[in-house]
């Protein structure tokens, strides 16, 4: 038996490497990251992270949620009849299609899924697909659950991480620093898929099920998305409380799921929500973003410091987005050439005074001109006449 079970584990881990999506994503992580840097270089004539950023982060960063959603899954003893599973991958590369990374939410991949099956199944359409008659309306809408939670939780722990600056102009054509997260996390999942030659010799497992079906293993890339945009505060602070919200939803989508093995239209009710809960996250999160004074703009004292370049003095320095830089070797700075000028002082060292992110005054200071006297390493909200220029 153990050696059925390690034999299948390695078919399904084969079966992982031929997914179309794991190569797909391979390619969109990519193009994504094309147009962060384009998007970039418009507003400060250089790059923050190379172009294999968006790579290295969707498929390192989900690793351990697809873990645990995988042990629970089997845990439950969830099947999803192979025809679904190639439902569910085409309903996400045409969401990803759209550049929109929010709908690439469970929310709507797995939502769009069940009302896709439940309407191929009745009118007979799409043929041509693997059987799905054996789909369990109660187990994608519990899978969609933990997914939604697992898209909450990822967000909450790495959405914030090198989220990317970038400048636009306000309704008074005045320069403005935004942040924005465009993020997939790419879960490798265990499915059990009836049909396959194996069976459960546990009596608890599986406790969803289609009969005492054999079935197979099935290591599939589940791609999960997430876009937010900030201008109204720090880019952290403002991730974390839409990630809360977004594991509160999956909860709340799990619970109904749970209650849809005894009454299936509460399935059909938890996709339906879980779609409009996650647009009404998204609306929500943009209006407040939207009403909140400019967070990273020009201000009367000090400059504020919207990014940092990697591996730059300034990481050195051990400056952090959203802190105040109120003095440079002394000298008051309100402005980029004031900062520029108060660092010729010293050549060879900088003191700077610091409001930190708790509020509080703190100095850095040390030697940070090994190469040029402008390469600090800081992205700063230009003043209207500087609108786009370089880093400092």
């Amino acid at each position: 038996m153990l050696e059925n079970w390690l034999l299948e584990a390695l078919l399904a881990i084969g079966r992982f490497f031929v997914h179309p999506l794991v190569y797909f994503f391979l390619i969109y992580s990519l193009v994504l990251g094309f147009f962060r840097i384009k998007r970039e270089r418009k507003s400060f004539h250089t790059r923050i992270h190379d172009i294999y950023d968006e790579v290295r982060f969707t498929y390192s960063k989900g690793l351990l949620a697809g873990l645990f959603v995988s042990v629970a899954t089997f845990a439950i003893g969830m099947m999803i009849p192979f025809g679904t599973i190639i439902l569910l991958a085409s309903v996400t590369l045409v969401l990803s299609l759209t550049f929109q990374l929010r709908f690439l939410s469970p929310a709507y991949t797995m939502g769009l899924t069940i009302f896709a099956v439940f309407m191929i199944l009745q009118t007979k359409a799409f043929s041509f697909l693997p059987d799905m008659s054996g789909t369990s309306y109660s187990v994608l809408a519990l899978l969609m659950g933990l997914l939604i939670v697992s898209e909450g939780v990822l967000a909450f722990r790495t959405a914030h991480f090198r989220t990317s600056p970038f400048l636009l102009k306000s309704s008074r054509g005045l320069p403005i620093g935004n942040h924005i997260a465009n993020r997939t996390w790419m879960l490798p999942l265990f499915l059990l898929v009836p049909g396959g030659s194996l069976t459960s010799a546990l009596p608890w497992w599986p406790v969803l099920t289609i009969g005492d079906e054999p079935f197979l293993l099935m290591f599939i890339p589940y791609i999960i998305g997430f876009h937010q945009r900030v201008q109204g505060s720090l880019p952290k602070e403002s991730i974390m409380v839409t990630s809360k919200r977004v594991i509160w939803l999956g909860v709340i989508i799990a619970v109904i799921a749970a209650g849809s093995v005894w009454f299936t239209p509460l399935a059909f009710a938890a996709a339906l929500l879980a779609i409009i809960g996650r647009e009404f996250l998204t609306i929500r999160q943009r209006m407040n973003d939207d009403s909140a004074a400019f967070y990273f703009s020009k201000r009367d004292h000090g400059l504020m410091v919207l990014g940092i370049l990697p591996q730059s003095p300034a990481v050195k320095l051990e400056l952090e987005v959203g802190e105040i830089i109120m003095k440079t070797n002394g000298v008051s700075v309100k402005t980029v050439d004031e900062f520029y000028q108060a660092l010729q002082i010293n050549g060879a060292f900088c003191k700077m005074e610091v409001i930190g992110l708790n509020g509080e005054i703190r100095f850095v200071q040390g030697a940070v001109y090994k190469g040029e006297h402008h390469e600090l390493g800081i992205l700063f909200v230009q003043d209207e006449k500087k609108w786009g220029t370089e880093a400092v």
